[in-house]
């Protein structure tokens, strides 16, 4: 929760969604695809709407770019995107400073891989064959397909979510941030973006084979979260069932000289020697039910049984029947004062009456709320407060007809804000990525004897790309994690 504002990043850009709501539909043949494709959106449009979502994501997620490592996966994807379809594109490729295992496309060729998924990889040609998967989502046009049906589906939503920013949908959190974006493929669209993503790195020489050794990661994963739990990528990128055996046959299909050779593994470990791994502590944690900010030197505890979200603008919880919430925010105003002011000037808004005017010895201004909403009445308590020369928002509402059962249950959590002084919590730093030269042949097992990291065996295994009771080569180079205890 590094960069929270009170507005989201995406209420603008749904603006302009809905703007192009009127657009008229056109059909056309697709060059990647050969196949013709109706949509709501010109190519025009696309390179709007993808030059402002990039800016939002950006901003929102935030970028990760130590040791040039945004530059060099701009180099990578520009030689793939030079070979595609449309390389007329302004294409960019960034970094996102997010611990997810994830990749995404925007309208228009900004692509970003998360700095979770580069964690993962071991070779330039698996960061190839993902980039090359998600060039291929632009070639094909896949995004501006999804987006055409989720304007037809979210009209309700955005225009909730523009009229009252200060209100919009945080009694569901998994909507929060940049969800819209993570727009959900279908399977074939995943099968076409292999094949393309195949084709473009064909073409830059680079060895299909480790885009079979990312696949088998990403299914590792899968089965390491247990409960039906899949990562991030894989709940927008739905794995088609037969996906590692499709691209297995296409590539024995290629002719000999289109099977590439350029691997740069200890090129690419080089450059993600030192990166964060996992979650950064420093942008917030949870211990059960309390969350604890370092950088921002506070704590809040939030229900018991409520599910918890910490993201880059806001961090929260709702209730099991998601009926209720509170979220935290900053309010980016100079003082309490006039962030109350603004909260309860919005049309809709009815001040109540006022609640207290500290919180655990913080200045603040604190009143009970009622807003009318399209989905019907809410009422909740609005508390704003000076903390470290910020202002913090603190929202805890529900539907007015259930206010009574979580009154108690709110008051308790807003009135839990407070000022973080435990040097233990102040000082907690995240994991590292550390790249170790393996002199000679050896276990996992031994290597983690030897080189002990702060991750479980079975995650180390899936970094390195072996089994836990695999073996890693001599001369070669291997991770470990280090650093990142969590008070």
């Amino acid at each position: 929760m590094t960069r929270l504002r009170g507005r989201s990043p995406l209420a603008t850009w749904l603006a302009s969604l809905l703007g192009f709501l009127l657009a008229l539909p056109s059909c056309a043949t697709n060059p990647a695809t050969g196949r013709k494709q109706l949509t709501l959106i010109s190519e025009a449009q696309e390179l709007q709407m993808g030059q402002q979502a990039d800016q939002e994501a950006a901003a929102a997620i935030g970028l990760y770019d130590e040791r040039g490592l945004g530059a060099y996966v701009q180099q990578v994807g520009s030689t793939l995107a030079a070979q595609s379809e449309r390389p007329s594109l302004e294409w960019t490729f960034r970094v996102a400073n997010d611990h997810a295992v994830n990749a995404f496309a925007l309208p228009g060729g900004h692509i970003y891989v998360t700095r979770g998924i580069l964690t993962h990889m071991s070779s330039e040609a698996e960061l190839a064959s993902v980039l090359g998967h998600e060039i291929g989502h632009v070639t094909a046009r896949h995004t501006v397909s999804q987006m055409t049906k989720a304007q037809l589906a979210n009209v309700g939503l955005a225009l909730g979510m523009i009229l009252r920013p200060q209100l919009m949908n945080f009694g569901n959190l998994a909507e929060l941030g940049l969800n819209l974006l993570f727009l959900k493929y279908s399977r074939n669209d995943e099968n076409q973006a292999d094949e393309l993503g195949l084709r473009y790195i064909s073409r830059t020489h680079y060895d299909p084979q480790p885009m079979l050794t990312l696949f088998d990661t990403l299914d590792r994963i899968s089965s390491a979260e247990g409960e039906g739990r899949v990562p991030s990528w894989l709940t927008t990128h739905p794995s088609p069932g037969n996906r590692s055996q499709h691209i297995s046959q296409l590539i024995q299909q290629l002719p000999p000289g289109q099977k590439g050779q350029t691997v740069r593994r200890e090129e690419f470990l080089r450059k993600i020697d030192g990166m964060v791994f996992g979650e950064d502590p420093r942008e917030g944690f949870f211990r059960e039910n309390v969350f604890y900010h370092p950088e921002l030197r506070f704590r809040v505890a939030f229900p018991r049984g409520w599910k918890t979200s910490n993201l880059k603008q806001a961090v929260g919880a709702t209730s099991p029947n998601q009926d209720a919430v509170v979220v935290v925010t900053l309010a980016n105003r100079p003082s309490p004062e006039q962030a109350a002011r603004e909260f309860f000037s919005q049309q809709g808004v009815q001040q109540g009456p006022a609640w207290r005017g500290d919180i655990n010895g913080l200045p603040a201004v604190a009143n009970q709320f009622a807003a009318v909403t399209d989905q019907g009445e809410l009422r909740g308590i609005a508390a704003f407060l000076s903390h470290s020369g910020k202002v913090f928002q603190i929202l805890g509402y529900t539907p007015a007809s259930r206010y009574a059962q979580y009154d108690r249950e709110i008051t308790d959590s807003v009135n839990s804000f407070a000022r973080e002084t435990d040097r233990r919590v102040l000082s907690v730093q995240p994991k590292h990525l550390e790249i170790v030269p393996v002199t000679r042949e050896t276990t996992l097992q031994e290597f983690n004897q030897r080189h002990p990291s702060t991750v479980p065996l079975s995650t180390l295994a899936i970094i390195n790309e072996v089994d836990q009771n695999g073996r890693l080569a001599a001369g070669t180079l291997a991770k470990r994690v280090v650093g990142g205890e969590v008070p």
